[in-house]
C-alpha cells in the first residue's frame, strides 16, 4: 500500500482522536484549564475495551466528582461483548448493554465502579441527550466535563455535546491514540498494541465514515445538514488524507445503520 497510506491514515487518526490534555492527570488539568478537578468525567461505550483503563486511570488520579459510563446497543456493541468475554471468561456479557460491560469490566480489572451508569443510548447523538437527562435526574451540577470515547468518534462526540452545552468546559480524551506504520512487506500494522484494538481494515473505515459526517454540509451532520452536531472545522490536510485513502479504499464508508438511529 506504501508508507503513505499510514500517513493518512495517522492524519485521520490524530484528528479524529482528539486529546486536549497530555496525561489524565490533576497537573494537567490545572495547565491546561485552570482547574484539578472536572465535574464529571464520562466514557462511551463505542469504545474498545482498553476505554475501561483510560477511565480506571482517570478514577485512580481522582480527576473528576462524579463518574459515567454512558451506553446501551449500537454498531460497536457486540465487538466491545466479545472482546470482554474473550479476556474475562467469567463476565457475561451477552445480551447486556456497553455501559454494563464496561462496569463489569472496571471492577473485574480493577476493583473500581463508577458512580451512574446509562443503558438506552445506541448512538453519538442519544449518547449526549441521554447523558444530559441522566446529569439532570441527578441533580448533578456540571460546568466541566472530560469526555472519552474511541478515537475514531471522539471529536464527534465532543461536537454533539458542544451543540446543547457550548459554554461548558468540554475537555477531551480519547481512548487511545493508533500510530499505524508500514511492516517490512509492505502490510500496514499498528506501531504499538493497544488493548481490544480494531483490526486495521475497520479502522480505518471507521475513521473514513467520520469525515463525511463531520463535514458541515447537506450531507454532514453539522448545522447545514442533518444539525446533530455542532459546527466542525476540517482542515485541509483531513480533507486530503481523506480524499487520498478513497483512491486506495473506494466509497466503503461506514453507513449509519438504521437499526441504532435516534427517534426524535
Amino acid at each position: 500500500m506504501g508508507g503513505r497510506t499510514a500517513d493518512h491514515i495517522n492524519c485521520l487518526g490524530r484528528f479524529c482522536g482528539q486529546r486536549d490534555i497530555r496525561a489524565l492527570t490533576a497537573d494537567e488539568l490545572k495547565r491546561g484549564y485552570g482547574i484539578e478537578r472536572a465535574d464529571v468525567m464520562v466514557l462511551f461505550g463505542g469504545s474498545i475495551l482498553c476505554g475501561g483503563d483510560i477511565l480506571a486511570e482517570g478514577m485512580k488520579n481522582n480527576v473528576a466528582g462524579r463518574y459515567i459510563i454512558v451506553g446501551g446497543e449500537g454498531h460497536t456493541t457486540q465487538t466491545l461483548r466479545e472482546k470482554v468475554h474473550e479476556a474475562y471468561p467469567g463476565i457475561e456479557t451477552a445480551g447486556r448493554p456497553e455501559a454494563e460491560v464496561f462496569a463489569a469490566y472496571l471492577q473485574c480489572r480493577h476493583g473500581l465502579s463508577a458512580d451512574f451508569l446509562e443503558c438506552r443510548s445506541t448512538n453519538c447523538g442519544n449518547n449526549i441527550t441521554h447523558l444530559l437527562e441522566l446529569l439532570a435526574k441527578e441533580h448533578i451540577d456540571c460546568r466541566s466535563i472530560i469526555l472519552s470515547q474511541d478515537a475514531s468518534m471522539q471529536r464527534r462526540m465532543e461536537a454533539g455535546l458542544r451543540k446543547y452545552r457550548e459554554e461548558w468546559t468540554i475537555i477531551n480524551y480519547a481512548t487511545y491514540t493508533a500510530v499505524v506504520e508500514e511492516d517490512s512487506a509492505g502490510a500496514l500494522r499498528y506501531a504499538e498494541e493497544i488493548e481490544g484494538m480494531w483490526e486495521m481494515e475497520r479502522y480505518v473505515h471507521l475513521l473514513m465514515g467520520e469525515i463525511p459526517r463531520l463535514t458541515d454540509d447537506e450531507n454532514g451532520y453539522g448545522p447545514k445538514g442533518k444539525d446533530y452536531i455542532a459546527h466542525v472545522d476540517i482542515p485541509p490536510e483531513v480533507k486530503e488524507a481523506f480524499e487520498e485513502l478513497k483512491r486506495v479504499y473506494g466509497d466503503s464508508i461506514r453507513e449509519a445503520n438504521p437499526l441504532y438511529r435516534s427517534v426524535r
